[in-house]
């Protein structure tokens, strides 16, 4: 009996997506989190009378055949990189990015992360580092004795230091880009790696070409909709209900072959 298979396979997809819903919901409050949507897809079928056969020996073609379905799979969870809201920190080193780019981050690895958490703080050392203690490259460091900070939406960094009227640069900030972002591989602490799905990074100053500007002294809220999360998790405990049900019908219709006498 194939439907207690195929409704096997229901379940499976309907636990994996609650799980992908529950990631969602549980950083619905992370820093420039980036929704996640579990794309489902047909599994192979079972051709008993393929489509397009002949029927006699005169030539005639079957028009649609007899096939089978076995169920269903997880085919990708594909990451969506919509902007997020953005939320005033007061904090002259949190800085959120409006529109596309990503902050280049030096890995202790020596690889480059990408995140779009500006959490940025300073180390022992006056550079810019994330709240990790990784360093935000290009790596910039601000003076003990400056005044204030100040960075543009062009990524320009500008302190004011004592006996100055003029404010100096100490640095310019550069974001990455990718062709395809969904492509990143997610590693945890919201930082992201380079794959072969993503394609090599394009880096450049905010606000020209492609790339996003900064705003100083806020963060980029996660783009999960709460609403729209609850809406997926009821219809997928309805779905996975529902599947449940067909393995249970199948079943009881095996009791009632098993009673034939």
């Amino acid at each position: 009996m194939r439907s207690l298979d195929i409704g096997a396979t229901g379940m499976l997809a309907q636990q994996m997506n609650v799980d992908v819903i529950s990631n969602n919901i549980a950083n619905m409050t992370t820093t420039g989190y980036k929704r996640q949507r579990a794309a489902f897809q047909d599994l192979i079928y079972q051709n008993i009378d393929r489509p397009g056969s002949t029927s006699s020996d005169s030539g005639t073609i079957v028009p649609a055949g007899l096939q089978l379905g076995l169920g269903v799979k997880t085919g990708s969870v594909v990451r969506q990189h919509s902007q997020g809201a953005i939320k005033i920190t007061e904090n002259p080193l949190d800085l959120a990015i409006t529109g596309e780019g990503y902050f280049q981050i030096t890995l202790p690895s020596g690889d480059t992360g990408y995140t779009r958490d500006g959490t940025f703080q300073m180390n022992e050392n006056g550079e810019i580092v994330t709240v990790q203690g990784f360093t935000v490259d290009p790596g910039i460091t601000i003076p003990a004795d400056a005044l204030s900070i100040d960075i543009s939406a062009e990524g320009e960094v500008l302190v004011s230091l004592p006996g100055q009227t003029a404010t100096s640069n100490v640095g310019q900030l550069q974001l990455a880009s990718f062709v395809n972002p969904a492509g990143l591989e997610a590693t945890g602490d919201n930082l992201f790696l380079e794959t072969d799905a993503s394609g090599s990074p394009t880096t450049g100053n905010p606000g020209q070409d492609e790339f996003g500007r900064l705003q100083q002294a806020a963060l980029e809220q996660s783009n999960v909709n709460v609403v729209e999360e609850i809406t997926l998790l009821i219809t997928a405990q309805r779905s996975y209900e529902m599947n449940s049900t067909v393995i249970s019908t199948s079943d009881e219709m095996l009791q009632t072959v098993g009673q034939l006498r």
